[in-house]
């Protein structure tokens, strides 16, 4: 069980985070969801779809992508927030971002999960959501969104991402952030080539094998779109295979565009990975 405030996860069969982003720039659907009525509404559907996170994104973090103050990411985000957990009861809200103006004002308007995609390195970060009693998604990233595709270098990649995880959750341990309010992402896309990508995702077990549940965000990113040719908006089939593929790795919590195609596959990894046969089969 993931503890999310006062909200449980169960996460023994994977389950989909939909993506509700609600800024002018991210890198597939960008604009479409910029007023709090559009955006609840896309929330609501993707609940119907099956999704049992919702993340609300108020600062893009594509590559290439520009910082955005406290103010206007506040703007963007609390509204949607508080709209959506009183809307979507059953649903765990979560809140990409960074800035612990944020994460303490998110938290007050109902999220339950800060997604954070810099781990809580940010000053301040690390206190305000151990406090608060939610739970927290750590995110590796080489480098920052504006600079991070630029030349990113490992050794080996997977390695190196999870001896920056393992620190990240001994800082969160120390502080007082227990595991079961723990979850991992190895950050396909930010700061990773191709090469990278594809390493991460052939040895994921590495990573899922531990005692913290991991998180993948594979969604319509660049890799479905350089091995299928496709664009962002047509990227639903090469990231299903993708989520398939972590899913059977031992992700467990999949961050989806697509979220009624994705909730689908992941019927079938659940019923393929259980043990035993379903009746009627």
């Amino acid at each position: 069980m993931l503890f999310c405030g006062g909200k449980t996860l169960d996460l023994r069969r994977p389950v989909v985070m939909g993506v509700v982003n609600v800024t002018p720039d991210s890198f597939s659907d960008g604009g479409q969801f910029l007023d709090v009525e559009s955006a609840v509404a896309q929330g609501l559907r993707l609940v119907e779809e099956g999704a049992a996170i919702l993340d609300v994104g108020g600062e893009s973090t594509r590559p290439g992508a520009a910082p955005v103050s406290v103010a206007e990411e506040l703007r963007r985000v609390v509204p949607v927030v508080e709209r959506l957990h009183q809307a979507a009861p059953t649903a765990i809200i979560s809140v990409d971002t960074s800035k612990p103006e944020v994460i303490r004002e998110v938290i007050a308007a109902g999220a339950g999960l800060i997604n954070d995609v810099r781990a809580l390195t940010e000053p301040g970060a690390l206190a305000v959501t151990a406090a608060s009693g939610c739970a927290v998604c750590l995110m590796h990233m080489q480098g920052d969104p504006r600079t991070m595709q630029q030349e990113p270098s490992y050794v080996d990649v997977v390695k190196e991402v999870k001896a920056f995880l393992v620190q990240r959750v001994q800082s969160c341990r120390a502080a007082g952030i227990a595991a079961n309010r723990m979850v991992i992402d190895p950050g396909f896309g930010f700061g990773k080539t191709l090469g990278h990508n594809l390493e991460l995702l052939r040895r994921l077990r590495e990573l899922t094998t531990g005692e913290l549940p991991v998180l993948v965000g594979l969604s319509r990113k660049s890799i479905a779109g350089t091995l299928t040719g496709r664009r962002a908006g047509e990227r639903v089939y090469g990231s299903i295979a993708l989520a398939v593929v972590a899913a059977m790795n031992g992700a467990r919590i999949i961050r989806a565009h697509d979220v009624a195609a994705t909730v689908d596959a992941l019927k079938v990894v659940a019923a393929v990975s259980e043990q035993g046969s379903i009746d009627g089969s």
